[in-house]
């Protein structure tokens, strides 16, 4: 144990350290941009062009890296980042948030890449799940965290500011001093949307789904509850309180759908957030710890919805496959993220803060429906041929990934690329003489 961990201990504490920062800077900015007068719609394109500067942060990386290194790439983003936020305090303008909030998700992309790459490189085929669990564990943990120190100064002030600048500075520290050797380049695989779908249309659509409803929460949660009269400690409780409900259920919630079909566990969970999500919604008087305790039952269906997307999708995929399945998975992911927040504060500014709730149950309630149309025109595999849940389905960038156990494991590095600096082609996925992909899609 020691030494799988030992080389592995900087990467980890940047992580947590940096994750600390994030958390709190994705709580604190929707709650001090109401207090500022900035309009819903405002805020939720502050998170809509977190999402875009997160994809596009998971295609500028590679390239980055294979200039520079993995610690120049890091020490990059990471100032950057801690830059952003203390120009926000600076600058409060809804605009200019907007763009600096663009940035800050090209550069937290880079940083999870460069954090997940090395995670992967220090892993084995025997350890790599372990190595993936304790990683989402310091994960959620730092992310809950940060979230939870909203509670320790006013979001009108300078402090909470300060100190998620600091954090994500210091995440440079134990990378800097790090005497192991930094990685190989990070690895791109290519990325082919419409043979996904032909191979697992519930599995694509479920993660656009997932991206639609989780996004706008993440983004305007902050805003309901804020909205709903809660101090600041309680909106770090109640975006605190989902997360933490997604990490309770999504192993048990996995582990049932290795027993029935997977569609089955997805449509159950999305009647249960629907059930929640219409109750929050409509009861204007639900607030305090009553309100907390129903966002601990909402985390608990929605945010294991994604791992059972994926989940899905790996049934019918070889081993071979799967690292390209997800970053395709976490693209889509991604682009649902991006128009999710914009409709829902669309909604929210029409009808009332109850209306983000109304949207998400309206996207599960339609996500119902495609399930159903599909389970008509496609059996379940057999349980004793569905690949087993695992943790590493909640991968949260294409190089987490590579730590599936399941997947290629000890992968060549990449060619350095042109002279120009344009990198690679990804590895090709092998061809289907047979036309399997199709009959599978029938």
């Amino acid at each position: 144990m020691r030494s799988t961990f030992l080389p592995l201990f900087a990467v980890l504490g940047a992580a947590a350290i940096l994750l600390v920062g994030a958390g709190l800077q994705g709580v604190l900015l929707p709650v001090r941009g109401q207090m500022e007068g900035f309009a819903t719609f405002s805020i939720g394109l502050l998170a809509s062009a977190y999402s875009v500067g997160y994809v596009a942060g998971c295609f500028i990386t590679p390239r980055m890296v294979r200039r520079v290194g993995h610690i120049r790439t890091f020490g990059v983003m990471a100032a950057m980042a801690a830059s952003i936020i203390l120009l926000q305090l600076l600058v409060i303008s809804a605009p200019a948030w907007i763009i600096l909030r663009m940035v800050a998700g090209l550069c937290l992309a880079g940083l999870m890449m460069v954090i997940e790459s090395w995670l992967n490189e220090r892993a084995t085929n025997a350890n790599r799940g372990l190595v993936f669990s304790v990683y989402m564990v310091v994960n959620l943990s730092a992310v809950t965290g940060g979230q939870l120190l909203l509670a320790t100064s006013e979001p009108e002030g300078f402090r909470l500011f300060v100190i998620a600048g600091i954090a994500i500075a210091l995440s440079l520290v134990p990378i800097s001093l790090t005497r192991f050797a930094a990685p190989q380049p990070v690895q791109q695989v290519s990325i082919r949307l419409v043979r996904l779908y032909r191979i697992s249309p519930v599995g694509l659509v479920g993660a656009f789904t997932v991206g639609l409803a989780n996004g706008a929460w993440g983004g305007l949660g902050p805003i309901f509850a804020h909205a709903r009269g809660l101090e600041a400690g309680h909106v770090a409780l109640v975006m605190s309180a989902a997360v933490m409900g997604g990490a309770i259920s999504q192993l048990p919630v996995g582990r049932l759908s290795d027993r029935i079909d997977r569609r089955r566990v997805m449509i159950g969970a999305c009647i249960a957030a629907i059930a929640v999500a219409l109750t929050v919604g409509s009861l204007p008087f639900l607030t305090g710890y009553a309100l907390i305790g129903a966002i601990l039952l909402y985390g608990m269906a929605i945010f294991p919805l994604y791992g059972l997307a994926v989940a899905h999708t790996n049934d019918f995929l070889s081993p071979e496959d799967f690292v390209e399945a997800s970053s395709a998975l976490l693209m889509v992911y991604g682009f649902g993220a991006i128009i999710g927040p914009l409709l829902a504060a669309e909604a929210m500014s029409r009808l009332g803060d109850g209306a983000l709730f109304y949207y998400t149950a309206l996207v599960h309630l339609l996500f119902i429906g495609f399930v159903l149309l599909r389970m008509r025109m496609r059996a379940a595999p057999p349980v004793e041929a569905k690949d087993p849940f695992r943790v590493t389905d909640g991968a949260i960038s294409p190089q987490g990934a590579l730590l599936d156990p399941r997947g290629p494991g000890d992968m060549e590095a990449p060619d350095e690329g042109d002279p120009d600096g344009t990198p690679p082609a990804g590895p090709d996925l092998p061809p289907d003489p047979s036309g399997e992909d199709e009959a599978k899609a029938a």
